[in-house]
């Protein structure tokens, strides 16, 4: 694979500390949810940032394959994404689960449906994902 860009960022006190980027775009308080047992405070956590990439990522790669494709995406395409954690079933630890609610308004739903099969495939959080981590994606 050859690498076009690269994001760095350093995180410190984990769910409770600080991340930022290394070119001062992103400098962020953390915090952890009251339902894992934390404060609930001000700052993000990390399956809202996963939430938030993954999303994103998403609506690029179905852009991608849109423009591919010569279909015209729709302006306000959007996705509301869940990213829920809990306890592994194994007991090993924690495991995370994600649910993507794709907005396509304007497109038939075959034409929506091949497209996020095909963004699917083109996404690379999809394919980081793929066979580890359940993912579910809703036409809505």
């Amino acid at each position: 694979m050859s690498i076009l860009y690269t994001a760095r960022t350093s995180a410190t006190g984990g769910r409770t500390g600080t991340a930022k980027s290394d070119d001062g775009r992103l400098e962020i308080t953390l915090s952890t949810p009251k339902e894992l047992g934390g404060d609930g405070g001000a700052g993000t956590n990390p399956e809202q940032l996963f939430a938030a990439g993954y999303s994103a990522c998403f609506i690029g790669a179905l852009g991608f394959v849109a423009g591919r494709d010569n279909i015209e995406l729709p302006a306000d395409t959007s996705i509301d994404a869940e990213v829920g954690i809990g306890p592994r079933e194994d007991g090993g630890g924690f495991g995370i689960a994600m649910t993507l609610n794709i907005a396509l308004p304007g497109l038939d739903k075959p034409t929506a449906e091949a497209l996020i099969a095909k963004a699917d495939v083109v996404c690379p959080y999809s394919h980081a994902t793929r066979g580890n981590v359940p993912v579910t994606l809703n036409l809505v």
